[in-house]
């Protein structure tokens, strides 16, 4: 009952910008911890980004700092991840989830995500 869908990956240039969606069904967003993560071939997966649900405490990956961007949208009950000056080795594919929060979590990327996304494709190449 409860799903997450990411859409928005792509290929682009190093140097470009792109954002993914994370659309929710089957619950509200707004009480719920929201990460994007990223697995790219032959490596673990990681944590890129993650947002808590009411205050909107935010974690963001050292490599991503300053290039990357989370943010809700309550009514349409989504999650973004606004990405610019993307480079090759930000290639992978992305991920979404989602962290049910009894309290809601200052460093929300160590939450327990348990609901995910599909994941969608980013390949940044020229």
């Amino acid at each position: 009952q409860l799903q997450l869908v990411e859409s928005g990956g792509g290929l682009v240039q190093p140097g470009g910008s792109l954002t993914l969606s994370c659309a929710a069904s089957g619950f509200n967003l707004e009480y719920y911890a929201i990460g994007w993560f990223r697995q790219a071939p032959g490596k673990e997966r990681e944590g890129v980004s993650c947002i808590s649900s009411s205050v909107s405490y935010t974690d963001y990956n050292d490599s991503v700092k300053g290039r990357f961007i989370i943010s809700r949208d309550s009514a349409k009950n989504a999650v973004y991840l606004h990405m610019r000056s993307l480079k090759p080795e930000d290639t992978a594919v992305y991920y979404c989830a989602a962290a049910w929060e009894a309290v809601v979590a200052t460093t929300p990327c160590q939450l327990k995500y348990e609901t995910w996304g599909q994941g969608t494709q980013v390949t940044v190449s020229s």
